[in-house]
């Protein structure tokens, strides 16, 4: 499958490498399919960031990264349906990670990230969810 990206140009997506969010994420639940990749810059072994991007809008891509890069560790306490909703038979199989913005009104253009949506993916089963927090309970590592 080939997607025309405005941001990154022409992807190829093979299916294996589609990740679906069944009931979207806010603000985007018509966008159901993802793909996920890095930007050719930087340490192709270890990137600082990803880039999620929907296969169901062109427009839509997230830059997504590991809340451990900047200091934070979640305990994530999925519901029965939402364990359902990602097919999550190993806890193992979870990576949680959060969506980068960089503020263009803030001094400086700081990046930030988005602590109380963070998105769930099964890796195994290449399911996805965005899992909002009524309350923010985290730890800053320094």
């Amino acid at each position: 499958m080939h997607i025309e990206s405005p941001r990154f140009g022409t992807l190829t997506v093979e299916p294996s490498r589609i990740i679906e969010f069944p009931v979207g994420m806010a603000g985007f639940e018509d966008c159901k399919r993802f793909t996920l990749f890095h930007p050719e810059e930087g340490d192709a072994d270890s990137p600082r960031y990803f880039i999620l991007q929907s296969l169901d809008d062109a427009s839509v891509a997230f830059h997504i990264a590991d809340p451990g890069q900047m200091g934070f560790s979640f305990d994530v306490e999925l519901s029965d349906e939402e364990i359902d909703l990602l097919q999550l038979k190993d806890p193992a199989d979870a990576a949680v990670v959060v969506i980068l913005r960089k503020d263009d009104f803030l001094k400086g253009n700081a990046l930030k990230a988005n602590l109380n949506a963070p998105l769930v993916l099964n890796l195994e089963a290449r399911r996805g969810l965005q899992h909002v927090f009524g309350a923010l309970n985290y730890d800053v590592k320094g």
